[in-house]
């Protein structure tokens, strides 16, 4: 079949509309229709507070516990930043940690991704970002489903990321920055996949970047916004929303724990870099 959101296979970047629903759900929901059309327009979901203080605390223990026994930690879930040995994130905490496993399968949040995403779901990734204050670097612009149909072969747009803030997140702290209304573009970047891309991508990416161009005619359109709030707070977007943050220089740490769900109807296939699968920590096809 014809690969309908081709990339990195021209010398030149393209827009091309998007090809899927952002809702596939229908009937009950256990967010507001208001808050679907919302998500549906825009491609993300902001949702204040909406974990309590005692889960909160519980988790951000489980983050400094985390920091510190991973500092010597050679193994490759755990990401280093570049250019330094601070640890970046922390890969497939779902799998290997028992208290961010029952984040990942909360029933409240279950709740609202599979109504969005219209099927029962699984974890394709998840992680842990810590951005810690003066030296956490940036997250530039990027799409998660071009890298993830690029170098993981996730077919279609299908799939939604939750991010759970674990400090509180204002406009200085390095916070995720959106393109409202980018999910419905999907930018085909530059630059044949390097193969074992994910070994630097993950620290700095560089192929699979948007160019300045796209990026600009996206911003012209949407705009930029940044949805800021307390710990405990939660941001849902769509697979394809573009989305990056700058780099920490104040005290305040912006650490947050990262859940990609998809639809158990949009299985991975091979990789459409044709290149070989990302390991099973970053892209899970369980």
């Amino acid at each position: 079949m014809q690969d309908p959101y081709p990339s990195r296979v021209s010398g030149s970047a393209k827009l091309l509309a998007r090809q899927d629903p952002v809702v596939y759900g229908e009937g009950a929901s256990p967010v507001s229709k208001g808050q679907l059309d919302f998500y549906e327009a825009n491609g993300y979901l902001f949702l204040e507070s909406f974990f309590g203080e005692e889960e909160v605390k519980l988790w951000k223990r489980e983050l400094a516990r985390l920091w510190e026994v991973s500092k010597q930690d050679a193994r490759p879930e755990v990401i280093r930043e570049p250019g330094g040995e601070d640890i970046r994130s922390i890969f497939a905490v779902h799998r290997d940690n028992e208290i961010f496993a029952k984040v990942a399968s909360h029933p409240a949040i279950q709740a609202i991704v599979e109504r969005i995403l219209g099927s029962a779901v699984y974890v394709h990734q998840s992680r842990i970002n810590f951005k810690q204050g003066f030296t956490g670097k940036e997250f530039y612009w990027h799409s998660d489903f071009e890298t993830w149909h690029s170098e993981d072969g996730m077919p279609r747009m299908r799939a939604l990321s939750c991010s759970i803030a674990l400090e509180d997140n204002h406009a200085n702290n390095g916070p995720l920055m959106v393109i409202p209304g980018s999910h419905r573009t999907f930018v085909s970047c530059v630059g044949e996949t390097p193969d074992d891309h994910y070994k630097e991508s993950l620290r700095r990416q560089e192929y699979g970047v948007p160019d300045p161009k796209s990026l600009k005619w996206l911003a012209e359109r949407g705009g930029i916004t940044a949805p800021v709030g307390k710990a405990g707070s939660v941001l849902l977007f769509d697979c394809n929303l573009m989305h990056g943050s700058n780099s920490n220089i104040t005290p305040d740490p912006r650490s947050n724990v990262f859940i990609v769900y998809n639809s158990v109807d949009n299985k991975l296939q091979a990789p459409y870099s044709g290149k070989s699968p990302r390991p099973g920590f970053i892209a899970s096809r369980d």
